[in-house]
């Protein structure tokens, strides 16, 4: 789901969570960040305190509620920070409306199924409920509109997006006009240390930050580590590199 940090008196930067997460689960990183930044972190349909909604979940749909939400709440332009299928939300956001995306921080997250471990595609056919972590079962049930049984729902919704989605060839990114992390664990369910090299080749201002010792968790597993790389990008200075 998104999260946002928009400039007001500060700075504004938004950002989307992994699947199943309610806002809690970015809690390592919205202190922090709002120390900078005016944080917006609302909750995907489907996901924590927002309702579901008639048919299929998609990325294009959430990301369409993305912008509505943004200027429903008048933020003209932010820095997006999307982590797992959170990252596809915030890259579509940018490619329909570049005009409310100020810098793009990409989280653990292939933007099409070659960028997978072999073991997460395999993963994909044969996921069931009981395979997901019961942490955001546990998150899921006390906030959820639609009460704790309606989880089965929404995974059902999810797994199909999965095995579909997503489907964003590497020659789309070279249309992102805002500078972007791409930031990715070295064993990242998510994406291969290849694969987000390749996104980082292909988008036409954009760095790249592998977090050593981590997995598709790495915000959770290293918060300060991910805080630290995540802040410095959205610094409006750059540090100067010696070697070009």
């Amino acid at each position: 789901m998104p999260v946002g940090c928009a400039p007001t008196t500060r700075s504004q930067a938004p950002g989307n969570r992994s699947s199943f997460c309610t806002v809690e689960t970015f809690g390592a990183q919205t202190p922090e960040l709002a120390e900078h930044y005016q944080v917006y972190v609302p909750e995907r349909r489907g996901h924590g305190r927002t309702p579901d909604v008639e048919g299929p979940i998609t990325y294009e749909n959430m990301a369409q509620d993305t912008i509505a939400f943004m200027e429903a709440v008048g933020v003209s332009s932010a820095h997006l920070v999307g982590w797992s299928d959170g990252a596809v939300v915030a890259l579509l956001v940018a490619l329909h409306r570049p005009d409310l995306v100020g810098k793009l921080v990409l989280i653990g997250q292939a933007m099409n199924h070659e960028g997978y471990l072999p073991e997460a595609k395999r993963q994909l056919e044969t996921l069931t409920q009981q395979d997901i972590p019961p942490m955001l079962r546990e998150l899921y049930a006390p906030v959820s509109p639609h009460g704790p049984e309606h989880f089965g729902v929404v995974f059902d919704k999810l797994h199909q997006l999965w095995k579909t989605e997503p489907m964003i060839e590497l020659t789309e990114l070279e249309r992102v006009a805002a500078p972007t992390l791409i930031l990715v664990a070295d064993n990242d369910m998510g994406s291969t240390v290849e694969y987000a090299a390749a996104m980082q080749r292909a988008l036409p201002d954009s760095q790249l930050a592998v977090v050593p010792g981590t997995s598709h968790a790495a915000l959770m597993e290293k918060p300060g580590l991910v805080n630290r790389l995540i802040l410095d990008f959205l610094e409006p200075e750059q540090v100067r590199k010696l070697l070009e």
